[in-house]
């Protein structure tokens, strides 16, 4: 993400998790499938947690990245 304080790695990752947590949500709304619990194998569990962990600091990363660029 060119010109803001955010590496451009850590970036590119935070999107694929919010894009990965955007459709999980989708589909538990209209499937009512969760994604998150069929990879990890379990409702929550350890894996599970830091899956969506994980997507929730990508959503806080993106947050920062789109703050600090607009100004």
């Amino acid at each position: 993400m060119t010109g803001s304080p955010i590496p451009d790695s850590l970036g590119r990752i935070a999107h694929v998790l919010l894009v990965i947590g955007g459709l999980n949500w989708g589909l538990v709304g209209l499937l009512d499938t969760n994604l998150v619990a069929i990879i990890a194998d379990a409702t929550v569990g350890v894996v599970g947690t830091l899956i969506y962990t994980l997507v929730g600091l990508s959503a806080i990363i993106s947050v920062i990245d789109v703050a600090m660029a607009s100004k």
